[in-house]
């Protein structure tokens, strides 16, 4: 019993450590600025199923952004940033 308490405990001091780092790195992504260039780059792509499927996503990443999903919103964003060829 004693060890699974020890375990769990450490186990919950590695997420911890962990989770509070990558939550700033998602949150940094999902700003302003980077969803207006990305609305920009779909707006000049050309008509057709990747502009379609990147603007759902920019719409999906503007209301997680609102609603304060930060996670969501980098993760819709990236996907968007991907649809429209500014991935790296």
């Amino acid at each position: 019993m004693l060890n699974k308490l020890i375990g769990a405990a450490a186990m919950a001091a590695i997420a911890y450590g962990v989770v509070p780092a990558n939550a700033a790195k998602v949150s940094a992504g999902c700003s302003g600025p980077n969803l207006a260039k990305t609305e920009t780059v779909i707006e000049n792509m050309a008509d057709g199923e990747g502009k379609i499927v990147a603007q759902k996503e920019m719409s999906l990443a503007q209301d997680a952004m609102l609603s304060g999903k930060m996670g969501a919103c980098g993760m819709h964003l990236s996907k968007a940033m991907h649809d429209a060829g500014m991935a790296k």
